[in-house]
């Protein structure tokens, strides 16, 4: 995922439903940004290199799904009252992560940047994503934070749902890129 979308995801959720609720979404990131990093240095990037299609696909199921996502978003219950309404959680988050183009190309680039020809594949790989999931981890973290302390500022309803929909407006923009 890119920044941007990492960014409006985890803060809207917290703004919304608060920083613990949020944990679930956050490990989801993380975890799936990490599993990716694992997946392309023992050998997937070799295969979404030789299938254009494949890539494709990632691309535009990523797309659909974060305007999904952004949707949920806009959704969101500006009073909190509703009970049925619930952040996105770990699975999604991590199908989110894996569906998304520009964390391919990270996790690649990270692997090719920082793994050496001739060396160990897996400890070098294990330790790139060790890493990065670390560094997403605290990212995803600081940014859930700022969103819990925008959701504790007294909001009337109104405040909060332009709120949500600038949130999910900015996931939507981010995916402008995709379409070009």
């Amino acid at each position: 995922m890119n920044t941007c979308q990492v960014v409006e995801l985890v803060t809207a959720s917290a703004a919304n439903f608060g920083f613990r609720r949020t944990i679930p979404q956050m490990l989801g990131i993380t975890l799936g940004f990490g599993s990716m990093t694992m997946a392309m240095g023992l050998g997937l990037a070799g295969l979404v290199h030789a299938e254009p299609r494949l890539r494709l696909a990632l691309k535009y199921a990523g797309a659909l799904y974060l305007l999904y996502l952004a949707w949920r978003i806009a959704r969101a219950d500006a009073a909190g009252a509703s009970t049925r309404a619930r952040p996105i959680g770990f699975l999604e988050a991590t199908l989110s992560t894996w569906m998304n183009p520009k964390a391919w190309v990270s996790a690649l680039g990270a692997v090719a940047a920082y793994s050496t020809v001739g060396g160990d594949v897996l400890w070098q790989t294990l330790v790139i994503a060790v890493v990065l999931a670390a560094a997403c981890l605290a990212s995803v973290a600081m940014w859930a934070g700022f969103g819990s302390a925008i959701g504790r500022t007294p909001a009337h309803g109104r405040v909060r749902r332009i709120f949500n929909e600038t949130m999910a407006g900015l996931l939507v923009l981010s995916l402008i890129p995709v379409f070009r």
